[in-house]
């Protein structure tokens, strides 16, 4: 039976990377997919992995309409096995309703990969829809750290190194070279007039505003024993 699956995680965790496997995968067995993106930082209809992976996609916009395309496509006899979907927190819950559709009508496989909250701390529409209606949600288990070694679960942005937690949802933004697929993915929309840029955080440091740059610059360490060794 096909299935509506949905792979989420925080920035750093490895979801665009495993999108290009999960479809290296199927492909290896002779299925054809599609795959499908939005506001990627490698630009328009690009899935891409900070490992240097890349591929063509289908760029989704807001008024992409998931069940006309597949539904034409197999009408002109096409083929199409599966989807691959990437930073579907970004698809509306209109066209999360379309992709269920496509797998409970037409028996077809949909992977969906995305964040599910934004620098606010706020569920996506498009995730909270998909955590509504999918066969299966999967936590991916690389966990991203926080700067301060605990288990990342917040995404945080900064602009001009302070971090904000109001403001548009899509906006350019700069991460960390270190940092995996999609930390971008909270980014490119539209240009800011600030340096914006993303990270991940703790809920802790999230809850104190309290960026690894503003650690370094208040100097946080940790305390000295209160005896000599």
């Amino acid at each position: 039976m096909a299935e509506l699956q949905f792979f989420t995680g925080t920035m750093d965790s490895g979801k665009s990377t495993l999108a290009l496997q999960t479809n290296h995968n199927h492909a290896q067995r002779g299925r054809v997919g599609r795959i499908f993106t939005a506001h990627d930082r490698a630009g328009e209809a690009t899935l891409s992995s900070r490992l240097g992976l890349t591929h063509e996609a289908i760029e989704v916009t807001e008024n992409f309409d998931f069940w006309r395309y597949v539904v034409t496509h197999l009408t002109q006899g096409g083929r199409i096995d599966y989807l691959i979907c990437d930073e579907a927190q970004f698809y509306s819950p209109e066209q999360v309703d379309q992709l269920a559709k496509i797998v409970d009508e037409l028996q077809l496989d949909v992977f969906c990969f995305g964040i599910l909250t934004d620098f606010r701390s706020n569920l996506f529409p498009g995730s909270a829809r998909l955590v509504e209606l999918a066969d299966r949600t999967h936590v991916l288990q690389v966990e991203a750290l926080c700067w301060c070694g605990k288990r990342a679960t917040h995404n945080a942005r900064t602009e001009d190194g302070e971090m904000v937690v109001e403001g548009e949802v899509i906006v350019v933004g700069d991460t960390d070279e270190d940092s995996d697929d999609d930390a971008a993915a909270l980014g490119f929309g539209h240009r800011a007039p600030k340096h914006v840029a993303y990270e991940v955080l703790c809920r802790q440091h999230h809850r104190r505003r309290l960026t690894a740059d503003r650690a370094k610059a208040v100097s946080i360490s940790v305390e000295p024993l209160p005896f000599s060794v």
